[in-house]
């Protein structure tokens, strides 16, 4: 027993929170990785787009990996800024307008972006109306991932930032020594406490982004099947 499991006996019952909470960090950003690559590849298939697909590194820190999904949603965002701008470049005023009218029928809309697009990049398919409807009309950009980048940001400046991802399999001595340093139990419940606050919002955020993919790429399937 270390000495400051003596010292603190409520030592090892925190460690074990503490890992278990760091699982659940990385097991919602293995999540994420794979809504952020899915939606590129829609982006890419039907709007014509060059994302780079991304993939978690197991050797690098929580920080370098929030990094790397970050410079992706970046990425998203532009991209989806170069379409409205496409929209707004190709289409009379009236158009535009009715794009982001939500009383606007949704098939006229993506008429309308489909045409665009047609005229944009010469032959689509017959998702990328839609799919262009569905990117601009939804708060996908405007909040899931402003919000999500937010988090990434927060967490990546954190305590949290500088852990190597596969520090769990070296043992709860070698996270908490990664983590903490010197282990002192008022370090321990702060960095208990910042990982639930920075994992609760982290998680809601990423359900929005999540269910926000899930609906765009629903719409994929649908129209294949």
């Amino acid at each position: 027993m270390a000495l400051s499991d003596l010292l603190y006996p409520d030592n090892p019952k925190r460690r074990q929170e503490l890992i278990h909470l760091h699982q659940e960090l990385l097991d919602c950003m293995s999540t994420n990785f794979h809504a952020t690559n899915e939606l590129a590849r829609v982006l890419n298939e039907h709007l014509g787009c060059t994302i780079s697909y991304i993939q978690m590194r197991r050797s690098s820190t929580v920080k370098e990996n929030c990094d790397i999904i970050i410079q992706a949603m970046s990425e998203i965002q532009h991209q989806v800024q170069k379409i409205d701008s496409d929209m707004k470049e190709k289409l009379e005023p009236v158009l535009y307008q009715k794009l982001y009218d939500i009383k606007e029928p949704e098939l006229e809309k993506i008429a309308i972006a489909h045409k665009v697009f047609s005229i944009v990049l010469g032959e689509v398919t017959s998702t990328a109306g839609m799919v262009a409807v569905k990117l601009l009309s939804s708060n996908l950009i405007t909040l899931t991932v402003t919000k999500l980048v937010s988090l990434l940001a927060q967490i990546g400046a954190s305590v949290l930032g500088g852990v190597t991802i596969t520090i769990l399999g070296l043992g709860i001595e070698m996270i908490l020594h990664a983590i903490l340093g010197a282990v002192e139990r008022s370090q321990l419940l702060t960095a208990v406490t910042s990982y639930e606050k920075h994992l609760a919002e982290f998680k809601e955020a990423s359900q929005k982004y999540q269910q926000a993919i899930r609906e765009v790429t629903s719409l994929v399937r649908q129209q294949v099947q």
